[in-house]
């Protein structure tokens, strides 16, 4: 064995650990912001009043269909998560594409609650990060 040798099997091996906690972190991320949806769409639904209606809005929804859509995007983007910890390549396809889904609803969610639209669009753009960065041995696999 030569010194290249050795240290091409150990860079292989320690970027295919580093791709599985990126997935993982991408999963728990998401099943994270998924039940955080699914709770902002059941408040939204049952017509809570923590929610402050900004007028003059672009974006301008009734209270319920937020929380209809809320509801089932939460519910889409838990299941991807859960899905990634099987390592299936089409996971991290449907991941970054309800991530990406999430980031746009969490937008137009702006006016209802801005702080928490914020902390959910930055998460969902550390998912779709983590899923991207991701190609290797992890991605791989089905």
């Amino acid at each position: 064995m030569t010194a290249t040798g050795m240290h091409h099997g150990h860079g292989t091996a320690s970027s295919g650990a580093w791709v599985s906690g990126w997935t993982g972190f991408a999963g728990v991320m998401m099943i994270f912001g998924g039940l955080m949806a699914i709770f902002q769409g059941i408040a939204a639904i049952a017509q809570d009043d923590v929610f402050v209606v900004t007028r003059d809005y672009a974006y301008n929804f009734n209270l319920t269909s937020w929380g209809w859509i809320h509801l089932v995007l939460g519910v889409l983007v838990a299941l991807a998560g859960a899905a990634l910890f099987r390592g299936a390549v089409w996971a991290r396809v449907v991941g970054v594409a309800v991530a990406g889904l999430s980031m746009i609803a969490n937008f137009m969610w702006l006016p209802y609650q801005p702080v928490w639209a914020i902390v959910l669009i930055a998460v969902d753009a550390f998912v779709i990060w983590a899923l991207c960065i991701g190609t290797g041995r992890d991605a791989r696999t089905e």
